[in-house]
């Protein structure tokens, strides 16, 4: 295929002066660039949508998100999965980041991986997947041979698949369920796809990531209440969020991490009364980890128990002394 015809690889006519620029004036350029990539996924918003949906149904019959791709596109994918643990508690193989040339490929350049579709196919088979999991791939061109075949293969297992491109009528946006295609335009260095192209997946990465932990209740107003307190800024965070809920002071924030191991867990008990630990992650898990319902159903419950006392101490005033 002629690289010339993609729509990223096209001359931006807005930096053909880029050499002769000066650095504030050539940062301007760039600014102003990817000042117009939010716009461009903004059409995109209903399939990304659609997209979460079926992320969060994987998510909720215990099954995976595969990301995969070459280059910049597969190091973003990774990045992505690499960052859903510690941030919403989730296991690693819930959320995998593929990248043509494995691990080396994330600090080395190798370019000649993503030539082989096969490699790709391999890479997917490798880790199991199946008609139950979402398969995302990734490619500025929408034509990298290598998440092709992944993609092919992803079908054939009939496993959901999406795909992130930036360039229109791409071969990956006809093989997915769900393409998501942001016509980003030529880049500021022509071909240089890390830029803007990069950032378009980057921001809808984030979406894809965010939402669906959002749907399945790993976020309570816009707190990351699952976020694994495992080193001194976490549980910094952990207990601020346990404070920012509760009302507690510090001292008591901290306590309740120590006590409960989650911020989720001491923001439960602290509420409803429920001081158990196993008590309260029982109460969550009947709610599927969704505070906001657990906490409303433990309400109910404190206030039956309360009306039911009051009632019967009122039944017991008005009857006759013995």
């Amino acid at each position: 295929m002629d690289l010339s015809i993609l729509t990223t690889e096209q001359r931006n006519p807005n930096t053909r002066d880029l050499d002769l620029m000066t650095s504030l004036e050539i940062v301007t350029a760039i600014n102003r660039e990817d000042a117009g990539v939010p716009a461009a996924i903004a059409p995109c918003l209903p399939m990304i949508a659609a997209l979460v949906d079926r992320i969060v149904e994987a998510f909720q019959r215990g099954d995976r998100l595969i990301y995969i791709g070459a280059g910049t596109s597969g190091r973003l994918g990774v990045l992505d999965a690499s960052e859903c643990p510690p941030t919403y508690g989730v296991p690693p193989e819930q959320v995998i980041g593929l990248i043509a040339g494995g691990d080396w490929a994330l600090r080395h350049s190798v370019e000649g991986a993503e030539d082989d579709p096969e490699q790709g196919a391999t890479d997917v088979r490798a880790i199991g997947l199946n008609a139950r999991d979402v398969l995302v791939g990734i490619a500025a061109s929408g034509r990298t041979p290598y998440t092709l075949g992944a993609m092919r293969y992803g079908r054939e297992a009939g496993a959901i698949v999406g795909c992130i491109v930036n360039t229109p009528g791409s071969e990956m946006a006809r093989l997915a369920d769900y393409p998501i295609v942001i016509l980003s335009g030529p880049e500021v260095v022509t071909g240089s796809t890390r830029m803007k192209s990069g950032t378009a997946q980057k921001l809808v990465l984030n979406m894809l990531s965010t939402a669906a932990m959002v749907r399945l209740g790993k976020v309570y107003s816009n707190l990351m209440v699952d976020v694994q307190a495992s080193n001194a800024k976490l549980i910094q965070r952990a207990a601020n969020i346990v404070r920012e809920v509760t009302g507690v002071d510090p001292a008591a924030a901290r306590q309740a991490i120590d006590r409960y191991g989650s911020a989720k867990v001491a923001i439960f008990a602290l509420l409803s009364g429920f001081t158990d630990g196993d008590v309260a992650r029982a109460a969550l898990a009947a709610h599927g980890g969704r505070l906001r319902e657990a906490l409303a159903t433990a309400t109910g419950c404190i206030l039956r128990l309360r009306s039911e006392k009051d009632r019967c101490s009122a039944q017991d005033a008005s009857s006759p002394q013995q």
